[in-house]
């Protein structure tokens, strides 16, 4: 039997879990702005070549996307994956970088924090290059990487 008493804790106790939700909510989408506000940085020689590498591929700069992602494989454990693309998928983060539209699936997204696409044409080769500051360990050839 609840008396008037027994009612208002009742009823502090789920407004205090209401505020423990909005709070916790609050929080998460605090974080994900800062995180995508430092996510993938892309260099200037890389957002030339990426900007080339597109048109040349059927894309538009403009409108279509670079997707970046991580997945299992390599030397070191995980590597990474870079696509085009025009359409985005579900739980998507997209954001975008010195004019690069960037794509970036829900599971690479916390491993990509703070990453900056670079391009090299160096005497070790050419193509896209990834400085990750959350890299524990690269291999020799920079494409893959462990945490």
């Amino acid at each position: 039997m609840f008396t008037c008493n027994n009612y208002n804790t009742i009823k502090f106790i789920h407004t205090k879990k209401v505020l423990k939700t909005i709070i916790c909510a609050y929080i998460c989408t605090y974080l994900e702005l800062i995180y995508l506000s430092d996510m993938i940085k892309v260099s200037d020689i890389a957002k030339k070549k990426v900007v080339e590498l597109m048109n040349d591929d059927g894309f538009n700069p403009e409108n279509d996307y670079i997707r970046v992602g991580v997945k299992s494989g390599g030397c070191s454990g995980l590597s990474y994956d870079l696509k085009f693309d025009k359409e985005q998928i579900e739980g998507d983060k997209v954001f975008e970088d010195n004019g690069v539209k960037i794509i970036v699936d829900k599971k690479s997204f916390l491993y990509l924090i703070g990453t900056t696409l670079e391009y090299s044409g160096g005497l070790k080769g050419t193509g896209f290059v990834f400085k990750n500051p959350n890299a524990q360990r690269t291999c020799g050839c920079g494409e893959s990487f462990s945490l």
